[in-house]
Order: structure tokens, then C-alpha cells, then sequence
């Protein structure tokens, strides 16, 4: 599964420990993120007999849910690079005639041309090493009238959900060089006019970024949160070189960190999203 636009780091990254880890903890991340998930939802207005293509499906959580509203004349083809969250995907579609899921990378898998309805994903589009070449690639999937509906995170400096396991990681780790916002990521799109031109190059129309506020809950307890954010989230990249002993003292410290963030329903934070919808 080469890809001649520089994925490979991505499909090894989703493809080892933390694919296999994000399978395991299917039940949590999806609680977590099923309030990004129900505004692209409401935003795509996905219809009875569509075609759907659900970029970055993951485990199949918005999949499912896309089935669910295109019924039986529809169809959803869920797309990812992770074999082990592919695998629990196909597991929790048995019986759903209208699904199928293909292990591919989207910037260069030859879908078939102008045949979607809609174009969908819940936070799977910031990984791309060449997302002009990937939404080019997804737009001759579409058909004439087809629309585009995601969700994809704003800012880091708009998140505390990453910002705080991140910034505590550093505190125990050599200096680092400054990311490149651009780079493939969770944050890779937060810069609004930057995705407008990649949209607009790739032959979009009618582009919007409506700004979504909304609270993630990220675990019931501060010590579940900071293991899921050391061995899963968003620490996980800066420490998957470190040694235990290390990995271990951050989850310390995030556990303390994360308990001044407990609410009724657990570890809570806001989560500022773009929800961004198109026409093909």
C-alpha cells in the first residue's frame, strides 16, 4: 500500500501501537468524539439511497451511522490506512448489507469516477502528506451534484485538550524542534484560509467553515485520561521513543493535571472544530 505522495509515515504510525491501541479503546474514543461526529452528521444530511465515502472511518463509528440514514438503496464505503481499526469496522458491520470497508490511501486509491453522493469524515482528512493531490483524488469520486461534509480541528493554541498532555510531555523529553502547523496531524487544518485554496484548487465550490464549540469528555477518571493521552492521544506521538519509566512519570503528573478538569461526566475540556461543508 505505497503511496507516492510521502504517506508511508502515516501508515506505519496507524498500522502499529497506536492503531492497535485506538481499536482497543473503540468504545471510549467514539464517546469522546460523538459530538464532533453528530454535527457532521447534521451538517452532511446524508438521504435514503446515497452513496456515501467515509474518509478515515477508522473503526466504523460514523460508517454505521451513515448507513443507518442512507437505508438499504444506499451505500457507504469506509476507506482507512489502519488495518487493526479496519478489522473492528468489518466486525461491527456484520449484517449491514449497504457497507464495505477498504484498506487504501485515499490520496491515490482509484475510487470509482463520479460515483458518490456524499464525501464524509469525522477526523480523518489532516493526515494527508499532499492533501491538494488527496481532495483532487476524492473529487473525481464525486458526482456532479455531490457534497462534502467534515469535521477537522481548529488551532492547537484553541484546544487545551492537547495542549495540556503535550506541554507536559515536553517538560520530560530533550528539546524539540517546533511542529510545522502544516504537517499531517490532528491540527494540520486549522488554518482556514489555508484549507479554502486546497479545496478551491481541487475543484470545490461553495466552501464553508462553520466554527463548532462543544466539550469532549475525554475519560470518567484524571488516571484513565493521562494513560489514554501518554499511549493513544495527543502525547502519544511526542513520546513513542521514550522510555517507560518516562511514559510513566507523565502520566503521573497529566493525572494531576487532568484532575483540576473532572466534571460530573468525567475528565471534561472544550473542543473547538471546523465543521466544513462543499459542493463538487
Amino acid at each position: 500500500m505505497a503511496s507516492v505522495h510521502g504517506n508511508e509515515d502515516q501508515i506505519a504510525y496507524w498500522n502499529g501501537p497506536t492503531g492497535q491501541r485506538w481499536t482497543e479503546q473503540q468504545e471510549t474514543m467514539d464517546a469522546s468524539l460523538l459530538p464532533m461526529a453528530e454535527a457532521a452528521l447534521a451538517a452532511a444530511q446524508a438521504r435514503d439511497g446515497e452513496h456515501v465515502l467515509d474518509v478515515g472511518c477508522g473503526t466504523g463509528a460514523t460508517s454505521l451511522m451513515l448507513a443507518e440514514r442512507v437505508g438499504a438503496r444506499g451505500s457507504v464505503l469506509g476507506v482507512d490506512i489502519s488495518r487493526p481499526m479496519l478489522a473492528r469496522a468489518r466486525e461491527r458491520a456484520a449484517g449491514h448489507n449497504n457497507m464495505q470497508f477498504i484498506e487504501a490511501d485515499a490520496c491515490v486509491h482509484g475510487f470509482a469516477p463520479k460515483s458518490i453522493d456524499l464525501l464524509f469524515s469525522r477526523f480523518g482528512v489532516m493526515f494527508f502528506a499532499d492533501p491538494l493531490a488527496a481532495f483532487q483524488n476524492l473529487h473525481k469520486a464525486m458526482k456532479p451534484s455531490g457534497r462534502m461534509a467534515f469535521v477537522c480541528w481548529r488551532p492547537l493554541s484553541e484546544n487545551p485538550f492537547a495542549l495540556v498532555p503535550m506541554g507536559v510531555a515536553l517538560k520530560h523529553l530533550p528539546p524539540q524542534p517546533a511542529p510545522d502547523p502544516t504537517a499531517p496531524g490532528p491540527f494540520a487544518f486549522g488554518d482556514k484560509e489555508r484549507v479554502s485554496g486546497i479545496l478551491a484548487k481541487a475543484g470545490f465550490k461553495d466552501v464553508v467553515f462553520a466554527p463548532l464549540d462543544t466539550r469532549m469528555v475525554m475519560a470518567r477518571k484524571p488516571e484513565t485520561a493521562a494513560k489514554e493521552a501518554v499511549y493513544v492521544g495527543m502525547a502519544s506521538r511526542l513520546l513513542k521513543d521514550a522510555p517507560e519509566e518516562v511514559k510513566q512519570k507523565v502520566v503521573a503528573e497529566l493525572t494531576q493535571a487532568f484532575a483540576q478538569h473532572l466534571g460530573p461526566d468525567g475528565v471534561t475540556f472544550p473542543a473547538h472544530c471546523w465543521v466544513v461543508t462543499g459542493r463538487a
